[in-house]
């Protein structure tokens, strides 16, 4: 078979994962609540109220999800158009090959270029570059992606995949891949293409685009279609195939978005640090990475307390240890919800709820979703001990900061205390809740996108970047 590039060698299984006892087909139930069901087309477009006409891809049936993808590309080729000859000094080339649409519910479908037969496609979408061709399973991927997360998903892993090809003009291909494998690993390759995906929906976002259109709440919902295809827990990022854990590519996506093409293109392994790693404990790898819920809540205050001394000392104020104090249910000691986690004004103590829904967050996204929401809390307990304001947009972003200063901290440490899989479950409890975010009269930052953005700047800057002083 010759070789291509997927969206990631995950999708097939998180895709087989979700569709695990039906059938393949785009009317398949997927567990859990869709988050994401707004429409990226434009209804503003009078020539094309409903999508681009995707006769020119081939294979296509025409339908909506083509039409869709149609768009999706029309709009990416525009870009890349317009932002190649500046960024790399030539002219963009449209794929040799073309756009290919696949029906993997029907075995006799014909196969696109790079595959045997239609199946193999099932759940993906990738980038051959022998070919210079993109192809997608329009019955079990884009309208999966669609109906879970919005039809932002789609645009964003049609982006990537047309990253791929714009490697593959800017000697980042496969060529030059399989010469020196060192200086172009499987997760680098994939870092770019997710960062040219961010730089493109940040065009659109901007409303430069012609059919498509994203407003800045709805880039959540594709963020959380792109962690869905992280790698396993336990991947080594030296693994071959490895393509990066959820804050590996939402970092890489977030680059693209706020800093454009150049950042993306200008990447290499020396430049870019990726948090991907596999388990050095057995018993932590028995355990898939994850502490109870008391363990989590007990062997990281000590560590907390240490890190916000140091800083807080640093800054020239005094800390004040605040206590645990385990309550059943809301914590109470604050006039306004922070959730089920609180640092109480006075001071003198963070309340965790230790019986309803941090629990079931524990249980629902792993413990360190418990461990990103206490570093918050003793964020804001910080903030107090410096003489800062603990409510207001700069207590918000500072407490989420001052969370990601704490886990970056952690990150590389001996002894270890980050597992596997930790990154990725900070990620996921900032994505879905805005508890990490709020300050103590109950308001936060709305966007997840900014949540995250917050976390990873005191992950990469440390804590005195994040509003102490």
């Amino acid at each position: 078979m010759s070789a291509r590039t997927r969206f990631g060698d995950t999708a097939r299984l998180v895709l087989a994962i979700l569709l695990a006892g039906s059938a393949v087909s785009c009317t398949t139930t997927i567990p859990g609540e869709p988050i994401g069901q707004g429409s990226v087309v434009s209804r503003g477009d009078p020539d094309n109220p409903g999508g681009v006409d995707p006769s020119f891809v081939a294979n296509s049936d025409g339908g909506e999800i083509d039409r869709l993808a149609a768009t999706v590309i029309t709009d990416v080729r525009t870009y890349w158009e317009q932002t190649f000859p500046e960024a790399f000094g030539k002219q963009f080339e449209d794929l040799k090959g073309g756009y290919y649409s696949v029906d993997t519910a029907d075995a006799g479908s014909k196969a696109p270029p790079c595959a045997d037969k239609s199946t193999d496609v099932e759940g993906n979408a990738f980038y051959c570059p022998t070919a210079d061709v993109i192809a997608w399973d329009r019955a079990a991927l884009l309208p999966v992606l669609r109906d879970r997360f919005g039809e932002a998903a789609v645009m964003l892993v049609l982006a990537h995949e047309m990253g791929h090809a714009v490697q593959a003009r800017t000697g980042a291909g496969v060529d030059q891949r399989k010469a020196n494998p060192r200086k172009f690993p499987t997760i680098l390759i994939e870092a770019m293409a997710d960062c040219y995906a961010g730089s493109f929906v940040r065009w659109v976002a901007d409303g430069k685009a012609r059919h498509l259109e994203i407003a800045k709440e709805r880039l959540d919902s594709a963020l959380e279609s792109l962690i869905s295809f992280r790698d396993p827990i336990g991947t080594d990022q030296t693994d071959r195939g490895a393509h990066g854990d959820a804050f590996d590519r939402v970092s890489a996506f977030q680059d693209g978005y706020e800093s454009g093409v150049k950042l993306c293109a200008d990447m290499t392994v020396e430049n870019r640090k990726f948090t991907l790693s596999g388990f050095t404990d057995a018993g932590d790898q028995a355990r898939g990475g994850n502490l109870e819920f008391d363990q989590i809540v007990t062997s990281i205050t000590p560590g907390l307390n240490k890190y916000f001394a140091e800083l807080v000392t640093k800054a020239g104020r005094q800390w004040a240890e605040p206590k645990v104090r385990e309550v059943g249910s809301r914590p109470n000691c604050t006039r306004a919800d922070q959730g089920p986690v609180a640092f109480c004004p006075d001071g003198t103590a963070v309340e965790v709820d230790t019986a309803k829904e941090l629990p079931k967050i524990h249980a629902d996204i792993g413990d360190y979703a418990t461990g990103t929401l206490m570093a918050s809390r003793y964020g804001l307990a910080a903030l107090a001990a410096s003489g800062k304001p603990v409510e207001g947009a700069d207590a918000q972003r500072s407490a989420v900061c001052l969370a990601g200063a704490f886990t970056g901290s952690l990150f590389g440490a001996t002894p270890r205390f980050l597992s596997p899989g930790d990154l990725d479950e900070a990620v996921q409890v900032l994505l879905d809740y805005d508890y990490a975010a709020r300050d103590t009269s109950g308001k936060a930052i709305d966007a997840g996108f900014d949540r995250v953005t917050a976390f990873r700047d005191g992950f990469t800057r440390g804590g005195q970047d994040c509003g102490l002083t």
